[in-house]
């Protein structure tokens, strides 16, 4: 066993003879703002543990995946999500020969900038902001910008650069809206995100009586798999089958990249887009006209009243000279779906009055 202080040079020896030659190494990690190695852990594993004991990660426990402010202990939030996104996309990569800890960094906080109310509060947002709101954008900023009081957490390029791409276009989950990961466990995230929200929110429908199995494309469910674990099985399967050359046990491509096969892609995609059509536009899901109107009147609100805002934020505005708008959707974005109906209610709603 290495004593103490060897730990992290260990661990890294582990990496260069261990995993594939396209893996990311840790010793190659950079960061904005150089600082003393610890002795314990590799870069990426620093990383994962500013994410997992930050405040953002802590509030996705309450932010909506798909349902509002569901009532029922079985469903999905923003935090299940990630920590489902995460575990995907380990396997992938513990098969590949590519390194966990990177992924784990990336996979953890991949979301930490979604708003309240799931996707219907993104959108909400990027109607109102003029720079256009993305929750990955947002999620960059929180760990460059917001958090530690204006100094960012000062994760790795590899972290920051994997949760920024993790985004895609709606047409497939393959696509690159945001650019595509230098590193290929950046791109894992990316597919993991995917095959862990398609497959949980049929599940969540399904529980809250808005689908039922029959609903499904039968020719998607034939190949996938009629079962939650059977479709993940066969999506995780495939990446590792079709991404095989691409951990090195073959002379890789020139430039590699994380994919599926095209039958399971075709049937992955066609799954995705029913979901839209029939889910996650469903008001049942999403009540987007209440939840356009709660975030209009908090966006409206506090820029009026920006002495309201946290104190650190409107230091972090003023320091950096940024438009009071911005800090008002900082600060609307990091709320938790219960959170921004309580100060709804308070700024809006009026009290019982009583002797």
């Amino acid at each position: 066993m290495p004593s103490h202080i060897d730990v992290r040079l260990y661990h890294e020896q582990l990496e260069a003879t261990h995993l594939s030659p396209l893996a990311a190494r840790s010793v190659d990690a950079v960061r904005d703002r150089p600082e003393e190695a610890c002795p314990i852990r590799t870069a990426f594993q620093r990383d994962r543990d500013r994410i997992l004991h930050s405040k953002p990660f802590r509030r996705l426990k309450h932010k909506t995946q798909v349902f509002i402010a569901p009532l029922g202990d079985h469903y999905r939030t923003r935090l299940t999500h990630t920590l489902e996104v995460t575990q995907i996309a380990r396997t992938v990569a513990r098969a590949l020969r590519l390194n966990e800890d990177l992924v784990e960094a990336i996979g953890l906080g991949h979301d930490i900038g979604h708003p309240p109310f799931g996707h219907a509060g993104e959108t909400a947002l990027t109607r109102i902001f003029p720079k256009h709101f993305r929750h990955n954008e947002q999620s960059r900023r929180i760990i460059e910008v917001l958090e530690k009081n204006g100094a960012g957490l000062n994760l790795t390029y590899a972290v920051r650069e994997g949760i920024a791409m993790h985004s895609k276009a709606r047409r497939d989950i393959t696509t690159t809206a945001w650019g595509t990961a230098s590193t290929l466990e950046g791109q894992i995230i990316k597919l993991a995100d995917s095959v862990a929200y398609i497959n949980h929110d049929i599940d969540d429908a399904i529980r809250a009586g808005i689908l039922r199995l029959e609903d499904l494309p039968a020719d998607c469910i034939e190949l996938l798999g009629r079962t939650h674990s059977q479709r993940i099985n066969t999506m995780v399967a495939d990446m590792i089958a079709h991404n095989w050359r691409a951990a090195g046990t073959e002379p890789p491509p020139a430039e590699p990249r994380i994919s599926m096969s095209q039958p399971v892609l075709d049937a992955t995609n066609k799954l995705r887009e029913f979901m839209f059509e029939n889910v996650y536009t469903s008001d049942s899901a999403k009540a987007d006209d209440k939840v356009r109107f709660i975030i209009e009147a908090l966006y409206g609100h506090f820029t009026q009243h920006a002495e309201q805002l946290p104190a650190e934020l409107l230091q972090i505005n003023q320091q950096r000279q940024e438009p009071i708008e911005r800090a008002v959707v900082d600060y609307i974005a990091g709320m938790t779906d219960r959170y921004a109906l309580e100060v709804f209610q308070r700024l809006f709603v009026p009290k019982t009055w009583s002797a």
